[in-house]
């Protein structure tokens, strides 16, 4: 019996079904063109995907790495609710849909899904897609200006990916306030640069004075204790890379990480990371060193022996972003 694909798969199946009849050329042209105008300074009422080419080209470059950040980011926020499963879910400014795939990779069953985004293309692109995936055949798509002004029903999930770098101050935190007042959870996913983390900080602060907690990363619902400017909170997620990824980046590797910063809220009950792994394990001889994220506000260095037994084995084996220690362990 022939195993079910993961959803990676199916989207990435998907992706590459749009690629059919666009030249190599002119889908690399398409993203490096689109890459530049996203590093730029974008007014929000002038969508930069124009038309079906440049939107199949930057969903084919772009999706499945957006997929793998927000799939990260709410499989922390699962384990930190795990008793919760969103009915319904709103997508803000979700273009071709990436986070409505990462949410139905995360949580089984049917749910109302929605997606708003500004450019039109993208979501014809989006609804498109998202016949390859069941549980978003009944997804609506609709046109939208993202930011002051806008609406948003009452739902359980909304999420905001990599659409707070497109805005303006103002709208920015029209957005953020808007999401609270609407949900009852919301999932805030950007770029893992210090500017990305720094969007994030903001709407966290803004998060928590409307009366969520954190679910993730952090262990805590306090101030963050990275100091501004001296550091940022990121994570990284592992990307497969297609043919495309690798004509426009130049490259070989099979893989790429996928650099993210993300905070997820609730007003659910909600049993954050005991302390939360903030760079990669640096491995030795004998010991395992862990930065964390600590619940009293504090960044620590944990230095694991062979002397803990289990827990060094299992330091071994863990991954930047994830929990420590892990529910079946103490630390000493």
């Amino acid at each position: 019996m022939t195993a079910p694909a993961l959803p990676s798969e199916t989207l990435r199946a998907a992706l590459a079904g749009l690629l059919d009849g666009l030249p190599p050329k002119q889908a690399a042209q398409a993203v490096d063109r689109l890459i530049a105008n996203y590093r730029g300074t974008t007014p929000t009422d002038a969508p930069i995907l124009r038309d079906r080419a440049d939107v199949a080209a930057y969903a084919a470059y772009r999706m499945p790495a957006t997929f793998e950040a927000v799939h990260a980011a709410l499989e922390a926020f699962a384990e930190a609710t795990p008793g919760w499963t969103p009915a319904s879910h709103l997508d803000v400014g979700g273009g071709t849909g990436a986070a409505t795939w990462a949410v139905a990779a995360t949580w089984s069953g049917d749910r109302e899904v929605t997606v708003l985004d500004w450019s039109e293309p993208a979501l014809a692109l989006g609804r498109e897609l998202a016949a390859a995936q069941p549980a978003l055949t009944r997804a609506r798509w609709q046109r939208a200006k993202i930011g002051k002004d806008m609406a948003l029903p009452a739902t359980d999930l909304v999420t905001v990916s990599y659409v707070l770098n497109e805005l303006t101050p103002a709208d920015r935190t029209a957005l953020v306030d808007t999401a609270a007042a609407a949900a009852q959870a919301v999932v805030i996913v950007e770029a893992g640069t210090p500017a990305g983390y720094a969007r994030v900080i903001e709407a966290r602060d803004r998060l928590i004075d409307a009366g969520f907690r954190i679910a993730a990363p952090c262990p805590h619902s306090a101030a963050c204790p990275i100091v501004p400017g001296e550091d940022w909170c990121h994570f990284a997620a592992r990307v497969s890379r297609s043919s495309l990824h690798r004509k426009v980046k130049g490259g070989s590797l099979p893989y790429e990480d996928e650099k993210f910063s993300y905070v997820a809220v609730t007003r659910l009950p909600a049993t954050p990371a005991p302390a939360r792994i903030i760079r990669r394990p640096q491995i030795r001889k004998g010991q395992v060193l862990l930065d964390l994220c600590e619940p009293d506000e504090h960044l620590t260095r944990r230095t694991i022996t062979k002397r803990h037994g289990d827990l060094y084995k299992t330091a071994r084996d863990t991954t930047w972003g994830a929990p420590w220690p892990p529910p079946d362990h103490s630390d000493h």
